[in-house]
This record gives C-alpha cells, sequence and structure tokens, in this order.
C-alpha cells in the first residue's frame, strides 16, 4: 500500500471555470452519434499527428525525463522539421491502439517516452499518483497539475483507464528532508484521445466534440477495493469491458465495485469467504489467536457447491465464515 491519503476525486476538468454569466445565450449542441463522430475524430487525430512534432533527441538523451519536458509544436508552413536530428513527427512515434467503449470501437493514440522501471502496471481501476497537462489541439492548457496527484481512474475519463495500465510505475523513489520526494524512471508518455474516450458531448469549459491531449508521468499506483469486500475492483468487472459500471450482479442499481453484497444473498461478500487460512500471523477475527481465522482473505476461490460460480456471486451459497 502506498499509504497516500484517500479522498474524494472529480472527473478531470470538472473544476473548470465556466466562462459565462446567467445571462448568456447557452448554445445547445445536438448529440451526436458515437461511432460517427469517432471516425471524425479518427482522421482529426491523424492530421494533428501528421503536423506536429516532439523534441524527440532532447528527451532520448535526458536521464530522467518527466512529462514537462516534452515539447509538441505544429510544423512550420513550409512542412519540414527545423532540426531533424532531434526532432521527431509524432505521427512516425505514436502507436495506435483500439478498444471498445459504450459499444463503439475507439481509435487513439500513445507517445511512449518511457516504460517506467517499476515492476507494476496500474490496473484500470486503480488509484495512482501522477502529475500531467491536458491540452488542446492548439496547444492551449485546461487542466494541469504540476506535483504529483493521487487520482482514482475509476472516475476519469475512459482513455485514462486504456493508457496508464500499459505503463509502470516509478523504479524507486526517496523521500527527501523537505518533504518532497524524488522519484527514479517513472513511466511518461502523452495520449492523445477522441473525444468519445474523453468528455464527448462537453463538460465545464471544454467544448462538446473535443480531441485532447494529456501528456503524464506515472510514479506509483495502488490497487483499489472500493466497498472494502476483499475483491480487487478490477476484479469486479465481469464482462472485462473495463467498465464498472455494466456490473450489477444482483441489479439493485448499486455496481459490484462499490457493492458489499454483490449477489444480494444477505451475506456480505467478505463473508463468503470460507477458504482455509493460510496467513497465521494476521488475526482477521480479531479474537487473538491468528491460528483459528477462517478464510484466507480472498472471496474469489469459494465455490461450496462447485458449480464453476463463486459463493459471493451465487444465491444458492449462502454460507457465511460467522456461522
Amino acid at each position: 500500500m502506498l499509504g497516500w491519503r484517500k479522498f474524494t476525486f472529480v472527473l478531470l476538468g470538472l473544476g473548470l471555470y465556466l466562462a459565462c454569466t446567467p445571462d448568456d445565450p447557452v448554445e445547445t449542441v445536438p448529440l451526436r452519434d458515437r461511432a460517427e463522430q469517432q471516425i471524425l475524430d479518427r482522421d482529426s487525430l491523424q492530421v494533428y499527428l501528421s503536423n506536429h512534432y516532439f523534441n524527440s533527441g532532447e528527451l532520448a538523451a535526458m536521464s530522467n525525463p518527466m512529462d514537462s519536458d516534452i515539447l509538441i509544436e505544429a510544423l512550420p508552413e513550409n512542412g519540414q522539421l527545423p532540426d531533424p536530428s532531434n526532432q521527431s513527427l509524432l505521427i512516425d512515434a505514436v502507436e495506435t491502439h483500439t478498444t471498445t467503449y459504450l459499444e463503439v470501437e475507439y481509435e487513439y493514440y500513445v507517445l511512449r517516452i518511457r516504460q517506467g522501471g517499476g515492476a507494476e502496471q496500474p490496473h484500470f481501476s486503480d488509484d495512482v499518483r501522477v502529475q500531467y497537462t491536458g491540452s488542446y489541439f492548439d496547444g492551449s492548457i485546461f487542466d494541469s497539475r504540476v506535483n504529483p496527484e493521487e487520482l482514482d481512474l475509476t472516475y476519469l475519463v475512459a482513455g485514462w483507464s486504456r493508457v496508464l495500465p500499459q505503463f509502470n510505475i516509478a523504479e524507486s523513489f526517496v523521500n527527501n528532508p523537505d518533504g518532497t520526494v524524488t522519484y527514479n524512471n517513472p513511466g511518461v508518455g502523452v495520449m492523445f484521445l477522441p473525444s468519445g474516450l474523453a468528455y464527448f458531448d462537453g463538460n465545464g469549459a471544454i467544448p462538446p466534440y473535443t480531441n485532447l491531449v494529456f501528456s503524464f508521468t506515472l510514479f506509483q499506483s495502488d490497487v483499489n477495493d472500493h466497498d472494502s469486500d476483499n475483491v480487487p475492483s478490477f476484479l469486479e468487472d465481469l464482462d472485462g469491458d473495463l467498465n464498472l459500471a455494466t456490473d450489477d450482479t444482483d441489479n439493485d442499481f448499486n455496481y459490484n465495485f462499490n457493492d458489499a453484497d454483490d449477489d444480494g444473498d444477505g451475506v456480505l461478500t467478505i463473508d463468503e469467504d470460507l477458504e482455509p487460512d493460510t496467513d497465521l500471523t494476521v488475526d482477521r477475527d480479531g479474537d487473538g489467536d491468528p491460528t483459528n481465522d477462517i478464510g484466507d482473505g480472498d472471496p474469489t476461490n469459494d465455490d461450496s457447491d462447485n458449480d464453476g460460480i463463486p459463493n459471493y456471486l451465487d444465491t444458492d451459497s449462502t454460507g457465511s465464515r460467522n456461522d
């Protein structure tokens, strides 16, 4: 565990000031079809990537580059790189990825500056410690964090939950006497997102159907268990669509990742853990004897009736470790 203080997370950009007054006319933009918009966004992204370059040579020479060291510029009018030996077109350097979100296949792009030297990669629903800059195609910045900040990927735009898990955390870190932390070899990159993996029809000051650019540095991550039921949130994604808002086993309108009783059988998920305790040093039931606990801390491996459905998702299995 990272040990950072948990707090209530908000979507990137929700804190932006909406530049209008109650007397200003509000322009209503008709809701567009996601699949059709993705085609437009893909073309727009490819044009942008073909007409912008970054300081590849400078970054390669740095021992510990951060997202703030990435410089993206538009090509001059002659269409030539000012310094080809130290600069690269984005279109020649990015990776092309696809993902399905809300039943639409999206194409997005990743510029991988540094993979990150740590052993771990975040899951799509984990907490991450990052710094980042969000910008429009014209280079103007709409959001930025120059110091490491803790964010929950579950509550960010969909593109983040696709991109951050492709990078590793920092190789190591040092706590400095002044309270700051120095990270060695973190994951560093840039994501180029279509509007459908960002805010789609808009959010606050971000206009509808806007493609966005996020540069980022990934320092640390921590596995999330939002409902503290001993089932990590990424495992609550039963249909594998990277969207926790589509998994509700008991149809109680409380998604599994936030539901302490996933199958609605009256037995808490954490108490449907009946496997023999394998950790004889932790006193799970708090009775002073760590050797007599019931449960190994993992409800996902308990299937009392051997029907292939774990107890915590099976209404036919109502045994509790408290029985």
